[in-house]
């Protein structure tokens, strides 16, 4: 039987800055029923981290942060059958707190990790790379000739977009911006990238594709894009929206997506698409097959240690960030 342990962990008290962010000593119980402990080798950083911590997505409060990890099992409760003592494991789970160095949570959001991919590419891939799985493959089934577009292409989610669309024949169009994030997710398999601060990323998908416009738009930015990742589709064409790095989506009405061609809109979540056991491991075994086979290269540009969150955040929310980011516990 497991005994009370204590751990180092982040708190946050308030929402708020980088500040709020606090790095304590907590307490952590046996795991519960259905429960696994998990030592993290590696922690995953994501903007989901930053909407949790400002309070634009609300938790109770005090609480962790931190939704995504790779490590070992170090202890289960009463009735785990997915996992055992000694397994490597990784997960993206809805419920915060990544952010320490041993954490309890549900055995069933766990997912077995193979030998060949290591702790730390776990931790940068899981959130970002289920992700990009339910994006092309379930939230639109896309198919070799489609032309997308995909802003923040520079980023963690957006350079494993780039490598999958091309191993699916898919055209993809990026935006990012400055010259140096476009070199780099042309690098990775991006058919064309716009600098988004230099051009009009509306006038440039129109030329590009002929005046025709794309058959779906990925967009994480939220409101300083919305409205023009409308105006870069073809009629019938879907907007994904999920996510709202520069704030939320400001309000519309319906007549815009009929105005545009009677266009389809969706804001999907990774927690809904993976529900259940079954859809995880599946998603999780695409994921796990493009990695494994090195068609899609997980990209780590920054590590930061546990102690020193608050600078990851900063230097996220100030975009000097590419790739992939991650957590030394």
């Amino acid at each position: 039987m497991s005994a009370t342990i204590t751990t180092k962990a982040i708190r946050v008290q308030r929402v708020g800055g980088p500040e709020v962010m606090e790095y304590v000593d907590v307490e952590l119980p046996p795991p519960g029923p259905g429960e696994a402990r998990v030592k993290h080798e590696a922690i995953g950083l994501n903007f989901i981290d930053v909407y949790f911590r400002t309070g634009l997505y609300p938790q109770p409060l005090p609480n962790g942060l931190g939704v995504e990890g790779a490590g070992i099992v170090e202890a289960v409760g009463e009735g785990v059958t997915e996992v055992k003592v000694g397994d490597r494991v990784a997960y993206a789970a809805r419920i915060n707190g990544a952010y320490a160095q041993q954490r309890n949570l549900p055995a069933a959001l766990l997912l077995a990790l193979p030998e060949r991919i290591a702790f730390d590419t776990a931790a940068a891939m899981m959130l970002q790379g289920l992700t990009v799985q339910y994006l092309f493959h379930r939230t639109v089934a896309l198919k070799a000739g489609d032309t997308i577009l995909f802003h923040a292409a520079a980023g963690g989610v957006g350079l494993i977009a780039c490598q999958w669309a091309k191993v699916l024949g898919v055209n993809l169009i990026g935006t990012a911006g400055s010259d140096e994030k476009a070199a780099l997710a042309k690098a990775h398999g991006a058919a064309h990238v716009i600098n988004y601060n230099t051009e009009n990323f509306v006038e440039r998908v129109r030329e590009i594709t002929g005046g025709k416009g794309v058959s779906v738009v990925y967009d994480s930015i939220g409101k300083d894009t919305f409205a023009g990742s409308l105006d870069c589709l073809a009629p019938l064409g879907m907007m994904v929206s999920f996510g709202s790095a520069s704030g939320p989506v400001p309000a519309f009405t319906l007549s815009e997506l009929a105005s545009r061609g009677s266009l389809f809109i969706t804001r999907p979540a990774l927690f809904s698409y993976a529900s259940n056991r079954a859809n995880l491991e599946e998603m999780a075994a695409s994921l796990f097959g493009v990695v494994s086979s090195g068609e899609v290269k997980i990209e780590i540009n920054q590590r930061y240690n546990l102690a020193n969150i608050a600078q990851a955040h900063t230097d996220l929310e100030g975009r000097k960030t590419t790739g992939s980011t991650i957590i030394v516990p």
